[in-house]
């Protein structure tokens, strides 16, 4: 199985994942889900929620191969945190 590359900058990845959640995602799944983390793919608009970010993806990736996805944890600033030089994963 061979890495899969991105399309985008990082720059142009963050704005079209902002924007997709901020406009089409939040709007359907915000009420009720703080904490839950939704995977999107930023080409399509498709998306997945889940209690953590590995099984929001690997459902879209089932349904969409090679999408390119932007994950967002609902009620949140990011999906995982820096601590002391560490990344510690919230999912």
């Amino acid at each position: 199985m061979s890495a899969r590359e991105p399309k985008y900058s990082s720059e142009e990845f963050k704005r079209r994942g902002e924007e997709l959640y901020e406009k089409v995602v939040r709007p359907r799944v915000e009420e009720g889900n703080k904490g839950k983390v939704v995977a999107i793919d930023i080409e399509t608009g498709e998306f997945e929620l889940a209690n953590d970010s590995f099984t929001a993806r690997s459902s879209l990736l089932a349904r969409l191969p090679d999408a390119q996805i932007w994950c967002v944890r609902i009620g949140y600033p990011a999906v995982t945190r820096w601590l002391g030089g560490r990344r510690i994963k919230k999912s």
